[in-house]
C-alpha cells in the first residue's frame, strides 16, 4: 500500500513524497528522475517493505520543482549544493538515528544521488544507481565523446525560454518521445499503457518549470555557440570520489546515455559493483522491474550479511535475468 505524505524540511522547502513500509525500519530512499515523479516507484516501495524482501521503510520523494513539492522560481534554487541539501535534510527527518539503508537513484536523481555519496558518505550505509551517469566520467564523454555530445544535444533545447511551451504542445507529444523512442510503446518490453500515461499528465500537468531548470542551472550539457558549458568546467578529484559500496544498474540500450559513461568508473568508486543490462534501455525501472528489484536486493543483502565490497561487473542477458523472479514486481500498475 503506497501512502502519501508531505516533509517540511527546516530550510524551507516541502517535499511530497510516495512510501511503503513501517516507520521505525531501515530507510529506502528513492531518487526518481526527468520527466518522471516518484509514482515510478511504487512497485519497489511496497516490494521492499515487505518483510519477505527485507521490511523496509521506503520513501520516494518528488524532488524540489516536481508534483506537489515546492517549486522555486529562482533557477540558481536548482544547483546541486540545493538538491543535496533536501536529501540530507529528508534523510534526518525518516531515518533520524541510523544511516539510510540504501540510496537509489535514476536519471536526475542519479545526479543529486552522487553529489549525496561524495558530500556526506555517513548518510548512507549504500549507494545504487541505475542509469545515472558518474559526473566524473560524464564530464570526460561531453567534453571529449561526439557521441555523448550527439546525445545530450537534447538539453540545450530543454533550456530554452519556451521550451515549456514546446513540450506541451500535442498533449506532450515531444516528452512522449522521450519514451517512445527508446520501445516504451512498442518494444520488447513495451511499458507506456493509458494507465500510466494519466499518472505522466497529472504530474507535468502541475508544471514543467521546475523540472525544466535542474537543466538550466547545471553546466553539465554540451557546448554550443556562445556557451561553453561543460567545454569549460573542472571538477577536482576530491569532488568525484565515492567511497559507499556502489551498485551502478547500466541498461545497455540507453540512447541519451551510452556506455562509455562507465568506463572508468572504478576510478573514481573502488567499492563498485556494476551490472550492464544487455536488452534494457533508460526507462528499465519501467521495462523490467522483477530485474531491478532481484539485483537492488541481492545488493542490499549483501549488506546484511557483512559480505566486504569490492569491483566487479557483471553482464546480464535476455536469458539470465529472468532467475528467482517469484513474486517480485512484473510492470503491471496497482491502485
Amino acid at each position: 500500500m503506497i501512502q502519501h505524505l508531505t516533509h517540511a524540511l527546516p530550510h524551507g522547502i516541502s517535499l511530497s513524497c510516495r512510501a511503503s513500509g513501517e516507520v521505525g525500519r531501515p530507510v529506502l530512499l528513492f531518487l526518481h528522475g526527468f520527466p518522471e515523479a516518484a509514482f515510478v516507484w511504487d512497485e519497489l516501495l511496497t516490494f521492499f517493505a515487505q518483510p519477505e524482501h527485507g521490511g523496509y521503510r521506503c520513501v520516494a520523494p518528488n524532488l524540489r520543482g516536481y508534483e506537489h513539492s515546492s517549486a522555486p522560481t529562482d533557477v540558481a534554487a536548482y544547483r546541486t549544493k540545493h538538491l543535496v541539501q533536501d536529501i540530507v535534510a529528508l534523510a534526518a527527518i525518516e531515518s533520524p538515528h541510523a544511516p539510510l539503508a540504501g540510496l537509489i537513484a535514476h536519471d536526475w536523481g542519479g545526479a543529486v544521488a552522487w553529489n549525496t555519496a561524495n558530500q556526506h558518505p555517513n548518510l548512507m550505509r549504500r549507494l545504487a544507481i541505475i542509469n545515472s551517469p558518474h559526473p566524473g566520467t560524464f564530464l570526460r564523454e561531453l567534453q571529449n565523446s561526439p557521441e555523448q555530445q550527439a546525445a545530450s544535444a537534447y538539453m540545450n533545447f530543454l533550456i530554452r525560454p519556451d521550451a515549456e511551451d514546446l513540450l506541451a504542445e500535442d498533449d506532450y507529444r515531444r516528452l512522449w518521445e522521450f519514451f517512445t523512442h527508446m520501445g516504451a510503446a512498442d518494444g520488447p518490453h513495451a511499458w507506456l499503457t493509458e494507465d500510466i500515461k494519466a499518472h505522466y499528465r497529472a504530474v507535468w500537468q502541475q508544471g514543467l518549470t521546475g523540472p525544466l531548470n535542474y537543466y538550466r542551472a547545471s553546466p553539465m550539457r554540451p557546448a554550443r555557440p556562445g556557451d561553453p558549458a561543460a567545454a569549460a568546467l573542472h571538477l577536482p578529484h576530491s569532488m568525484l570520489t565515492v567511497n559507499v559500496p556502489t551498485c551502478v544498474i547500466w541498461a545497455m540500450q540507453d540512447i541519451a546515455l551510452p556506455a562509455g559513461l562507465i568506463e572508468g568508473l572504478g576510478a573514481y568508486v573502488p567499492k563498485l559493483t556494476l551490472h550492464k543490462v544487455a536488452d534494457g534501455t533508460h526507462w528499465l525501472v519501467h521495462e523490467q522491474p522483477a530485474l531491478v528489484a532481484g539485483l537492488l536486493g541481492d545488493f542490499l543483502h549483501e549488506d546484511k550479511s557483512g559480505r566486504a565490497a569490492q569491483e566487479r561487473t557483471v553482464t546480464i542477458s535476455a536469458r539470465t535475468h529472468d532467475r528467482n523472479s517469484t513474486n517480485r514486481p512484473t510492470g503491471g500498475r496497482k491502485h
